[in-house]
């Protein structure tokens, strides 16, 4: 590998080990994720790489890749639906239901999905 070669390798890479690695937690957590399901044996390493693949290679996706994690997520949703382990219309709910229980929890106190006004007892 020659010194160009090298250099056009790392460009991408933190300039610091003190640097973030996900530009935001929900980032972190998709990918933890992703790797406890496979970890469980929910799929394989080549399902979720076809997986991901596909949806990086959708019209729209982002030069810069930018939305990379948005595909993340997008493919893991994907790959959950077609095994029949999470259909998207209950992944919808569930991400509908989180985000009216942060909106009725207090400030500084944990989110928890039993907070959403809309929760059946």
């Amino acid at each position: 590998m020659s010194r160009r070669e090298a250099k056009a390798t790392t460009a991408d890479l933190p300039a610091s080990l003190d640097a973030p690695v996900f530009a935001e937690p929900w980032q972190a957590e998709a990918f933890a994720m992703t790797v406890a399901l496979h970890d469980k044996g929910l799929f394989s390493w080549s399902e979720w790489a076809d997986a991901l693949s596909a949806e990086v290679k959708k019209p729209g996706a982002a030069a810069d890749g930018h939305d990379y994690y948005e595909h993340w997520l997008a493919a893991l949703e994907s790959l959950l639906a077609s095994k029949g382990l999470a259909a998207k219309s209950d992944v919808d709910a569930t991400a509908r239901a989180w985000e009216r229980a942060a909106h009725a929890t207090p400030h500084g106190k944990p989110i928890l999905l039993e907070n959403d006004p809309r929760a059946t007892s």
